[in-house]
């Protein structure tokens, strides 16, 4: 029998608070928000004006800019990373 308020399956967050945005930077909420104001700077996604709520997919997003990631990476077999250029110059220096 399921009670009207029991929970049927999870549902995952989209919006978070401050304290889990925190978490996603893998800082303390005491780092966060002193680094904020240069986040902010940054173009980092501020919360939502009703809720206060942080969106995880902004932030995801936002991180994902950061870095170039027109270009894709490879490994090497000793777990250095290649960017598409020098992996092609490894292989047409290799000797066979």
């Amino acid at each position: 029998m399921i009670v009207g308020n029991a929970i049927r399956f999870a549902v995952e967050p989209r919006d978070v608070p401050l304290k889990k945005a925190a978490r996603r930077l893998h800082l303390t909420e005491a780092q966060f928000m002193e680094k904020l104001p240069h986040l902010y700077a940054r173009g980092f996604p501020r919360p939502d004006a009703t809720t206060g709520m942080f969106d995880l997919k902004q932030i995801d997003f936002w991180m994902d800019q950061r870095h170039d990631r027109s270009q894709p990476v490879y490994t090497t077999e000793n777990g250095s990373l290649q960017t598409p250029r020098e992996r092609i110059q490894a292989i047409t220096n290799r000797r066979f």
